[in-house]
């Protein structure tokens, strides 16, 4: 089958509007990670209560990083998005409303579906690799 002008072009510009190659997002020693200084938590219950987090990668709808933060009890709901996070270091323990409090520690998953609401009760410095999926 020959190849005809018409499709020559439609051919070349389909290969001009391919993307290029997509970088890959690696982190090495999360914990080692940097950041930024830590400032207090808005929706802290306990006095001097502190967070940072710094996002390695977002897309439409998606935001991944790392958060930490040092021990006390905050207040936390996700509205309009699902946070699926793994603890990296650290022990807390989440309270929800109507459910037995989970501890959890390096190595745990949690995940906070849209709506969810609780107070987390961070007993150990803790920090984590969060996944954020809008609604």
């Amino acid at each position: 089958m020959s190849e005809t002008p018409e499709s020559k072009d439609a051919t070349d510009a389909a290969a001009s509007a391919a993307p290029g190659p997509v970088p890959t997002v690696a982190v090495a020693r999360p914990l080692d990670r940097d950041l930024g200084e830590l400032a207090p938590k808005p929706t802290a219950l306990t006095r001097g209560l502190l967070e940072a987090s710094a996002s390695i990668w977002t897309a439409a709808g998606l935001d991944v990083g790392y958060w930490e933060c040092t021990p006390g009890r905050f207040t936390a709901v996700r509205d309009g998005y699902t946070e699926i996070c793994q603890l990296l270091a650290g022990r807390v323990t989440i309270e929800v409303d109507g459910e037995a409090p989970a501890t959890l520690a390096a190595g745990d998953t949690l995940v906070m579906p849209s709506g969810w609401r609780g107070v987390w009760d961070v007993h150990e410095h803790v920090r984590k690799l969060y996944v954020i999926v809008d609604d």
